[in-house]
């Protein structure tokens, strides 16, 4: 069935006289999920609305009415982003299980205008994975432990887990996924899809569970890079409610157009040798990246060395301390009926007293978050400019300039670790800090396999520069077809 969802999905996106329907798309997709899901722990809920506006979509199309490139393609969302659909935003927390707002998120509504059929809600890292530095990746009070398509026993990463593992079994043809650090491009590399985190600012984050103002972003995660440019080309834009997205409308271009396969050709890119070495199998399959990306034309620029250990640092303050505050306003614009859980206080609380939500880790990062002083103090402030510095100029723009380069490539993450509820996440590192904290974007696109277990290329570059990596990405995916199905197995095979 997970095939026949992404034939349908896909016909939709060509478009064309044979076309399917999107009340056949939905429905397919609905019985994958029926199918699937009991093993995946992908989905939390579909939106029980979900056929009637696919129905009216397709009424629509028959009117000669056609929203969008994606009209009538049904698209799953992130557990901590708001629709309007009679479901809950849970952030997969128990304290939010009866969060109906009934209200679209401005990324959800843009999705909706462009004609997509709201399928439901993907399962997550519960609170986006800040819980806890012990924490299951793909594992939330709600919606259980997300699993990983290509080998069940392994994870799917997080935070976005859900949205990953969703698109790539074929539950979904598409999906957005949010990031902090990590929390789309890490379960896109894993789950074999192309996943990206756009420039801070370029999609608006109201109504969407927070973190960090300084670090979230809401992003596609699918299989191909035409599809990641169409969704981002629909959910980017100017939000008066989020100021970080002002220069966005301006910033803003149709990101499908003009995909070349030859856009790698004498484009000079730098190679983050520091972000290598999560395992021996990773770095060949990295090798080999590095050989495609020669052959189509690229010049590589090696970059051994860059010391991330004082932005990890700084990071550390920030997140907390704006996890305290942020978490705080979400909760203020929720009903107090439905979620008496008002402040990080009272989460933690809650938490304390509900055993399911304490059965594998603890909660000691809220604990650190709760201790912090608040977006006024000194440390906070400092740590922020310090990170935002040495990240951006001082990190990614330096290391373009002194290279000469347009754009960095780095492996994403290494494959797939085994599920451990009792140790947790047995996690070996990724690419993914410096533009996250830089709040600059970061494509990942399938590179290929570890023991059948994806792995991704990260394209990193400056900020607003979503249009170059997704053509660099393009020009990759095009010369390589990497990514596979997954094949459903038990575990890895000795």
């Amino acid at each position: 069935m997970t095939k026949f969802a992404c034939l349908a999905a896909l016909a939709l996106i060509a478009g064309g006289a044979q076309a399917q329907t999107a009340e056949d798309a939905t429905k397919t997709a609905l019985a994958a999920i029926q199918d699937k899901n009991p093993v995946l722990h992908a989905v939390i809920a579909t939106n029980p609305n979900a056929l009637t506006d696919a129905r009216a979509l397709d009424a629509e199309r028959k009117a000669g009415k056609v929203r969008s490139a994606l009209h009538g393609v049904p698209i799953l969302l992130k557990d901590n982003i708001e629709s309007a659909d009679p479901l809950p935003t849970t952030a997969g927390s128990l304290a939010l299980k009866d969060n109906v707002t009934g209200r679209d998120a401005p990324i959800a509504k843009r999705l909706r205008d462009a004609g997509l059929v709201m399928l439901g809600k993907a399962n997550l890292s519960e609170w986006a994975n800040i819980r806890s530095g012990k924490s299951i990746s793909g594992w939330s009070a709600v919606g259980g432990t997300v699993r990983n398509p290509y080998v069940l026993d392994r994870s799917a990463c997080g935070s976005s887990s859900g949205s990953g593992a969703a698109v790539a079994a074929g539950l979904a043809p598409l999906a957005i996924g949010t990031e902090t650090d990590g929390s789309i491009t890490c379960p896109a590399a894993i789950n074999g899809l192309v996943g990206l985190k756009p420039t801070v600012g370029l999609v608006s984050r109201t109504h969407i569970v927070p973190i960090s103002h300084s670090q979230d972003t809401a992003g596609p995660m699918t299989a191909t890079v035409v599809d990641a440019a169409k969704v981002l080309t629909i959910i980017a834009g100017s939000d008066p409610a989020d100021p970080a997205t002002k220069e966005a409308d301006a910033r803003k271009t149709d990101y499908a157009a003009g995909l070349s396969k030859d856009a790698l050709k004498g484009v000079k890119l730098a190679v983050a040798r520091f972000y290598t070495g999560y395992s021996p199998k990773t770095d060949a399959v990295f090798e080999a990246a590095l050989k495609d990306l020669q052959a189509q034309g690229a010049i590589l620029v090696e970059v051994k060395a860059f010391d991330e250990g004082p932005i990890g640092k700084a990071e550390g303050l920030v997140l907390y301390t704006e996890l305290k505050a942020d978490l705080a306003t979400y909760l203020a614009s929720t009903d107090p009926k439905k979620v008496p859980t008002r402040t990080l206080a009272d989460v933690i609380a809650f938490n304390a007293a509900t055993p399911k939500e304490l059965e594998w880790f603890g909660q000691e990062t809220f604990e650190k978050a709760q201790a912090t002083k608040g977006l006024t103090d000194p440390e906070y402030l400092k740590a922020l400019a310090d990170s935002k510095r040495l990240a951006g100029p001082e990190g990614i723009d330096r290391i373009l300039r002194e290279a000469g380069a347009i754009a960095i490539v780095a492996p994403t993450t290494g494959p797939a670790w085994t599920i451990d509820p009792l140790n947790g996440d047995n996690y070996g590192g990724s690419a993914t800090t410096l533009p996250a904290v830089a709040g600059y974007p970061h494509l990942t696109v399938p590179m290929g396999a570890v023991s059948g277990l994806p792995v991704g290329l990260s394209f990193i570059g400056p900020a607003w520069s979503e249009k170059l990596l997704l053509n660099l990405g393009f020009a990759y995916e095009q010369a390589t077809r990497h990514r596979k199905a997954p094949g459903f197995l038990k575990t890895v095979a000795p």
